[in-house]
């Protein structure tokens, strides 16, 4: 991890506070998971269906893809391409690792049983690498990649991957596929939304993706655990209305910009919050902790990541890999 400072004029503040929105709705699932009070419409769908707690992951990496070619074609005019390539692998491949040591963790305090499972930043740390290696083609080849992909998946998701997908966390290496097509879509939305003369067609290319997506679920049940063709289309879309709404409605939020400004520094710290919830193993503390005590819990992990996103921001410290 580095810190440097970054000039607010270089940033979209849109895609600060959309990225800070999803991040604390990637935190604030995170802890309600392990917690059997909690009723079931707001933790993952077992198979078939989604709630909302299901939208999470996809949002964060929407809002990766937004400014994934972005980064990259800057980066390559600045430092060329190979160094760009290495700057891009080596990011990627520390999600991989962050995951890993969280997931270890999370099996050490009893939130994950498996201590080799594939966590969310595996999942987007070989979604990123894998599109590293096509986000240099032009933005219509991308989108018969990112399509033809998810087409295959879906081929061999109901032929020979489905046990396999359904018994992993996040898919395992197979729903990385499916991972990655969210991600390389996303990226063509991107460069939509950085093109000024497309710019305007965002919104309704990304309410298309939805319906899309609500269409396909006549032939493909939506799910996220399968990562199904249509959980990818309605998450993209509803990512990209979401997001567009931010933008039009130009919103004031400096909370969620300063969320946005740090967004995996905070992710992490809040599995040491977390832990602080599960480490005493007590029941009425965390798993079976009635309402009251969970709106505490989620008041001071959010009071206690919001002050110091706030401090960074304040300071212009911008915490990346």
């Amino acid at each position: 991890m580095t810190s440097n400072s970054t000039s607010a004029a270089k940033r979209i503040d849109a895609i600060d506070q959309f990225r800070g929105f999803a991040i604390i709705l990637m935190v604030i699932f995170n802890y309600l998971s392990g917690i059997d009070t909690i009723p079931d419409w707001l933790k993952h769908v077992p198979d078939i269906g989604m709630n909302f707690p299901d939208l999470g992951t996809p949002v964060f990496i929407f809002a990766i893809g937004l400014t994934y070619g972005l980064s990259y074609r800057r980066r390559v005019q600045d430092h060329g391409t190979k160094a760009t390539i290495n700057h891009f692998f080596r990011r990627y491949l520390a999600f991989i690792g962050l995951g890993a040591i969280i997931t270890a963790g999370q099996s050490v305090l009893g939130i994950r049983l498996e201590l080799l499972d594939w966590g969310v930043l595996q999942a987007i740390g070989l979604a990123g690498l894998l599109t590293l290696g096509v986000i240099s083609t032009p933005t219509w080849a991308r989108l018969g990649i990112g399509l033809g992909l998810m087409a295959l998946y879906q081929v061999l998701l109901e032929c020979c991957w489905l046990d396999l997908v359904l018994g992993s966390q996040h898919g395992g290496l197979p729903g990385s596929l499916s991972w990655t097509v969210i991600l390389i879509l996303s990226t063509v939305l991107g460069d939509f939304f950085h093109t000024q003369n497309r710019r305007k067609f965002f919104p309704w290319v990304s309410l298309a993706c939805l319906l899309a997506g609500f269409i396909l679920t006549i032939l493909v049940p939506v799910s996220k655990n399968r990562l199904s063709a249509s959980y990818d289309l309605i998450t993209l879309g509803f990512s990209g209305v979401i997001f567009s709404i931010f933008y039009l409605l130009d919103f004031q939020l400096d909370f969620f910009s300063a969320w946005g400004r740090n967004p995996l520094l905070l992710y992490l710290l809040s599995f040491l919050i977390t832990g602080i919830f599960v480490l005493p193993g007590i029941p009425w503390w965390y798993v079976e902790a009635p309402y009251w005590l969970i709106g505490v819990q989620i008041t001071f992990m959010l009071l206690a990541l919001s002050s110091l996103a706030i401090y960074l921001e304040k300071n212009g410290m911008i915490f990346s890999m």
